[in-house]
């Protein structure tokens, strides 16, 4: 089904239009089961990673953590799926690993066993650093394996993808308080079962794809002849990453710090608050599944012109709302700001598709990264000041989105 193409380095940024599914399956549609079982494994990866952040709280008052602390436990986790992820899509590139994304699972698996354990600052970075080993090899190879499944449907199955992920990382806050704040830091060990459930889903998966995989053979490099220049998709990647940058530093915003907002403003109680950003992240969740659909009926550029400038009003709005004000305004943001993440991720790949596993892991290690840097400096920021000064300049991030005038027009047939 894959056909992929070898280029020199030089070629690197020259837009190549390649079928990378074949003709007889972009006939037969998406390969549905598959694309189902590499969504819940995304489910279940992201459901694990996210009880990191919705322990904080416990973590905090356990540990007399500042919120500079809290932010370096997202920097270790995020930092360490940052740093791989372009690396192993890189590699995977030159040979894929049809089984490494259950050996990468195994690394969330002890991670979350350890971080139960865990009674010392630097141990809880050392295990928050194992779930991101685990999210690193995760996430390059199962979004191939997503496209491989796609039928052609590339926005969609991304956003059948990033649905599973999405969703899980609005079960965590949900998990965390019904399980980890009436039983303590020890039952995240419980957890563990979910990874290794995922661990076999993943090996199953495998196995279907290995046989998908061929040898590598070299092919002529042509550009479409209504294809940007090579300067033109430099631009164009610089463009999306600051996109990206606006969009999951303000949703890392939310994510890290939006149970302390709501506690320190409104004085809700931590299990209502973690009830709150779950709504918050459910609505991504939502956002991020309609993206990807709506990419491929309109074009990728509209899509992501729309869902970054389109949440800036509702941005502006919340940190002066009451707390239904924000509860609504929350669940306004989520839907229209997530929606884009497919787009960007597609975009990228369409600009550059003979590097795919390398642009993937870019993307999703920059997405990572970025809320792990975010995160630190946020916290940083708001030990100095405050989380309601916080969430005023974070308001403004959505106004990146006027970069998009950069991006360039792809043929019509690449989308």
């Amino acid at each position: 089904m894959n056909k992929p193409v070898v280029v020199s380095e030089e070629m690197l940024t020259e837009p190549v239009i390649v079928a990378d599914v074949a003709p007889a399956a972009k006939a037969a549609g998406p390969a549905y089961i598959v694309l189902a079982g590499i969504s819940f494994s995304h489910f279940l990866n992201d459901t694990m990673q996210s009880l990191i952040a919705s322990v904080y709280p416990i973590l905090k008052d356990t540990y007399a953590l500042d919120f500079a602390q809290i932010g370096m436990i997202t920097l270790a986790f995020q930092f360490t799926a940052s740093l791989l992820q372009p690396v192993v899509g890189h590699y995977t590139d030159k040979k894929a690993q049809p089984y490494s994304l259950a050996i990468g699972m195994a690394s969330t698996f002890f991670g979350l066993l350890l971080l139960s354990a865990a009674q010392q600052y630097l141990v809880i970075l050392v295990a928050a650093a194992l779930v991101g080993l685990g999210s690193a090899v995760f996430h390059p190879e199962s979004a191939r394996i997503a496209r491989l499944a796609s039928g052609g449907r590339y926005g969609f199955a991304q956003s059948v993808f990033q649905l599973g992920g999405s969703f899980g990382t609005s079960m965590g806050p949900v998990l965390a308080a019904l399980i980890v704040v009436p039983f303590g830091q020890g039952s995240i060990a419980w957890f563990s079962s979910i990874a290794f459930l995922a661990i076999l889903i993943l090996w199953r998966i495998g196995r279907w794809y290995a046989p998908q995989i061929k040898a590598k053979q070299t092919a002529a490099v042509q550009a479409h002849p209504d294809a940007p220049s090579s300067r033109r998709v430099a631009v164009a990647l610089l463009v999306l990453v600051a996109l990206l940058f606006s969009k999951q530093l303000y949703v890392s915003s939310l994510s890290s710090y939006y149970i302390f907002y709501l506690i320190d403003r409104f004085g809700v109680s931590t299990q209502a608050a973690q009830i709150y950003l779950f709504i918050f992240l459910a609505a991504n969740a939502v956002g991020a599944f309609l993206g990807g659909p709506l990419g491929d009926r309109f074009g990728r550029k509209i899509v992501i012109w729309i869902s970054i400038l389109g949440a800036l009003p509702f941005t502006l709005a919340l940190p002066y709302a009451g707390l239904v004000g924000s509860a609504v305004l929350s669940i306004v943001i989520g839907l229209i700001i997530s929606s884009t993440t497919s787009s960007i991720i597609v975009f990228a790949q369409e600009l550059v598709p003979h590097r795919f596993g390398m642009i993937s892991g870019v993307f999703f290690g920059v997405a990572f990264g970025i809320g792990g840097l975010g995160a630190a400096v946020l916290g940083e920021l708001a030990d100095r000041t405050s989380i309601e000064f916080v969430y005023q300049v974070c308001a403004y991030l959505p106004a990146i989105g006027l970069l998009a005038v950069f991006l360039p027009k792809l043929p019509r047939h690449t989308r």
